[in-house]
């Protein structure tokens, strides 16, 4: 076990590491601040220059955008891409997927949110429960898409390109669905990016980690 987080550690390496302290120190830092939601607040402002430069027709579109990339049909996706690693056999690879999208969900909704406590920002378009701070739609879109772009790319090395371009356009569409919704202030759009990229790095050195033993274990076998 030592030997595996000594490694680990090693492949996340010295930049990546120092983010995840530097983070978690804004983070406590941030707590008291965030739970005040002054008017005259940089994320008020923001979130309102950003709502009157939409354009009505495309507001629509980023309302469709925030309910479809909601648990439900989210979860769909999912199980799909679980479904197809199930298929062809790549059970390192669900395995991993399994581990990051339930990591995520436990660590924003179960940890940080109750945390911080923080209201969602007033006036919202849809009707919206539970706490604001990270947001889960950022952390969560960012650990699924792209660890599934990664894994599937190793596999499939000629869809690396389309499939992360696809994944980028798609994650800007619901950051910027979340904000025009109302559902989060922008603060909470980095936080939870942040948060959903130091939790995909962490899983995917693990999962390096992980196959590199894996393949010592069966060349030593064989």
């Amino acid at each position: 076990m030592t030997s595996f987080l000594l490694e680990w550690f090693k492949v996340l390496g010295l930049p990546r590491i120092t983010f995840v302290v530097l983070l978690l120190l804004l983070l406590v830092w941030a707590a008291p601040i965030l739970v005040i939601n002054s008017v005259n607040s940089v994320d008020h402002q923001l979130l309102d220059v950003f709502i009157q430069h939409i354009p009505s027709g495309l507001g629509s579109f980023l309302v469709v955008i925030y309910k479809l990339s909601g648990v439900h049909v989210t979860g769909v996706l999912v199980l799909a891409v679980l479904f197809f690693f199930a298929l062809k056999r790549f059970w390192q690879d669900l395995i991993c997927l399994v581990f990051g999208t339930g990591g995520i969900l436990v660590i924003v909704d179960q940890i940080l949110k109750p945390w911080f406590d923080r209201p969602r920002p007033g006036g919202s378009l849809l009707s919206l429960t539970g706490r604001s701070f990270p947001s889960g739609h950022a952390a969560g879109s960012v650990v699924f898409y792209f660890m599934s772009c990664t894994m599937i790319a190793a596999h499939y090395p000629r869809l690396r390109w389309p499939l992360f371009v696809f994944s980028s356009l798609w994650v800007a569409l619901v950051w910027s669905s979340t904000l025009y919704s109302r559902a989060h202030w922008p603060s909470d759009i980095l936080a939870g990016a942040a948060v959903g990229y130091v939790w995909l790095t962490f899983c995917l050195a693990g999962f390096t980690v992980w196959e590199r033993n894996h393949l010592s274990s069966s060349q030593r076998s064989s």
